[in-house]
C-alpha cells in the first residue's frame, strides 16, 4: 500500500501542491536516476530570487555512486531521522549563500530564496513520481566540518529524495507520524488584509 495524503484544501489548487507532502517511507531498492536528479536541480535553478542573485547551493549525496559520502551525511542526522533515512537513496543539503546584489549591495533574502528553490525541487519531485522530505533535524556544525561548507554560508534543510514505500517499512513510532492526518491552520489565522491581524475575507 502506497499512502496518499492529498491536502483537503478550502478551494481547488493545482494537484502538484495537493499531492505534495513529506513521507518517511522510502523504497530502499529504487534509486533516483541521474536524469531525474538533473530535472530536480533544473527546477530549483529556475526558482525566483531577489535581483536574480540565485543565492542557493546544494550538496548532493547519491548512495548508488558514493556510499561513503552518503554515510558521512547520514551521520550528521538526528537519531529519529536516521530511523527512516536509512532507506533513502538520495540526500541533499540546501545552503544559503550571501551572494551580493548588483552593485555589491547586501542581500537579505538568501534564506528566503533558497527555500523557494527547494520548494520548486519538491514540486518537481511530485511531477516525477518521487517524494521529497525536507528536514531540520541534523547537526549543522558537524555537516559544516564534514563537507567544508564556508563559514558565511548557512546550511538550511537536509532533503531526502526517492520513491515512496509501504509505511510498514517504518518503525512503529515513525509509522504513527506517517499515518497521522495532515492539517493546516485556517486562512484567517495566517493571512491578513489591510492591516496586521485583520483576516482576509472572500
Amino acid at each position: 500500500m502506497i499512502l496518499e495524503k492529498n491536502a483537503a484544501t478550502s478551494v481547488p489548487i493545482h494537484e502538484l501542491m495537493t499531492r505534495r507532502w513529506s513521507p518517511r517511507a522510502y523504497d530502499v531498492n529504487r534509486p533516483v536516476t541521474r536524469a531525474q536528479l538533473a530535472a530536480l536541480l533544473e527546477a530549483a535553478r529556475w526558482a525566483p530570487s531577489c535581483n536574480g542573485a540565485e543565492p542557493w547551493r546544494y550538496l548532493i549525496w547519491d548512495r548508488t555512486r558514493d556510499e561513503a559520502g552518503f554515510q558521512r551525511a547520514f551521520e550528521c542526522l538526528t537519531p529519529t531521522n536516521k530511523l527512516w533515512v536509512k532507506n533513502v537513496p538520495l540526500l541533499m543539503l540546501s545552503i544559503a549563500s550571501p551572494d551580493p546584489l548588483p552593485g555589491g549591495r547586501p542581500n537579505r533574502y538568501p534564506q528566503h530564496d533558497t527555500g523557494m528553490a527547494s520548494m520548486c525541487l519538491a514540486l518537481q519531485a511530485v511531477a516525477l513520481g518521487l517524494i521529497a522530505h525536507q528536514m531540520s533535524g541534523y547537526d549543522v556544525d558537524k555537516v559544516r566540518a564534514a563537507f567544508a561548507i564556508p563559514a558565511d554560508c548557512t546550511p538550511m534543510a537536509m532533503i531526502a529524495v526517492g520513491y515512496q514505500a509501504n509505511p510498514d517499512v517504518l518503525d512503529e513510532e515513525t509509522k504513527k507520524k506517517e499515518l497521522a492526518a495532515r492539517n493546516r491552520k485556517p486562512l484567517a489565522e495566517r493571512f491578513f488584509e489591510g492591516g496586521w491581524g485583520k483576516p482576509v475575507s472572500f
